[in-house]
């Protein structure tokens, strides 16, 4: 009989303590994340009505001046504003959830990845910011004043409150991960998963990429909002791989 070799991890118990101490500190980011959100929140509760006067802005300057938005829904004027909140809490929170991410993975990670994580975990969050941005500052009054337009003679536009919200907030997720379109090409190239080569090789068929991407990403079947969201995919792909020609 052959003797069975011995493991050169270490004893059983080491590995399950090792385990262990992770899920626990785990447990303890996870904490700190919602302790974060919890504090965001509340400070947040009390102007939950300003908040959401404030998300309707570019619906309303484009409806009659007598037109007003509606709630089909008995909870709708309490739950609308709630969301809102809570979307809003954890957008402001996204730092310090990154910054709890990246706390916990930075041990296992060598010295030229953490130089390199920092920045990516900065400009993600950035770029996130300025996808909103965009979305309500440009996209939203295009939008609508489209919309509104279009609408037929007799029909008045009176939008539930809940439906707005349900596609302002499908829109902002929308544009804050299309902007992060650049941090995904550069570490596409930086990681060697793909030349940069192959991606201006590629380039047409990118830019049809984009555009089903768009028509995905869109919560709506209109082309106008199609087309807002399919050119900033395109034109932040141009971006990214412009960076990337500084990768050595």
């Amino acid at each position: 009989m052959t003797t069975p070799s011995v493991s050169q991890d270490g004893p059983p118990g080491d590995h399950e303590q090792s385990i262990l101490s992770h899920l626990m500190e785990l447990r303890d980011r996870l904490l700190r994340c919602f302790v974060a959100l919890l504090v965001t929140f509340l400070p947040l509760s009390f102007f939950a009505n300003d908040l959401y006067t404030w998300l309707s802005q570019p619906l309303l300057r484009h409806l009659p001046q007598d037109s007003k938005m509606i709630a089909t829904q008995v909870t709708s004027p309490f739950m609308a504003p709630f969301k809102l909140t809570a979307f809003a809490a954890l957008v402001l929170a996204v730092p310090y959830l990154f910054y709890q991410a990246w706390a916990f993975i930075a041990p296992g990670l060598y010295q030229n990845e953490k130089r390199l994580v920092a920045p990516v975990l900065v400009s993600s969050t950035l770029l996130f910011y300025a996808g909103i941005a965009f979305a309500y500052f440009a996209v939203f009054p295009i939008m609508f004043a489209f919309f509104t337009a279009t609408a037929p003679e007799g029909v008045a536009v009176m939008t539930d409150i809940s439906s707005y919200l349900t596609f302002v907030l499908s829109m902002f997720l929308s544009f804050g991960l299309v902007f992060e379109v650049p941090i995904a090409t550069f570490l596409l190239v930086r990681a060697g998963i793909i030349a940069r080569e192959t991606l201006v090789a590629q380039r047409p068929y990118i830019i049809v990429g984009a555009f089903i991407a768009g028509m995905i990403l869109t919560p709506t079947t209109d082309v106008v909002s199609q087309t807002m969201l399919s050119v900033p995919i395109w034109l932040l792909f141009e971006l990214g791989l412009w960076f990337t020609r500084f990768i050595k």
